[in-house]
C-alpha cells in the first residue's frame, strides 16, 4: 500500500508541472475548499447558505473526480 501511495504522489507531482488541465482542477478544488471554510466558521447557516454550501461541496467533489481521472489516465499511459 505504501508503495502505491508513493507512486501516486510522484504522478501528482509530475502532473502539477506537466498537465495544465490537472493544475486547473487542482486550483479549482483548492478554491472551493477555501469557500467551504467560510461556511464552517459560521455557527448557523441560513437556508440559502446551506444550499450554497451543498452546491460548493458538489463542485469540489466533481473537481476531485476530474483530478482522479487524470491521475488514472496518466498511470495507465505509463504502465
Amino acid at each position: 500500500m505504501m508503495n502505491a501511495e508513493v507512486k501516486e504522489e510522484a504522478v501528482i507531482a509530475r502532473l502539477r508541472t506537466e498537465n495544465p488541465e490537472y493544475k486547473k482542477w487542482e486550483e479549482e478544488h483548492r478554491q472551493l475548499e477555501n469557500s467551504l471554510m467560510t461556511f464552517e466558521s459560521h455557527r448557523y447557516l441560513t437556508p440559502e447558505e446551506e444550499v450554497e454550501r451543498k452546491r460548493i461541496q458538489k463542485l469540489k467533489l466533481a473537481a476531485k473526480d476530474r483530478m482522479m481521472e487524470i491521475i488514472r489516465r496518466s498511470q495507465v499511459g505509463r504502465a
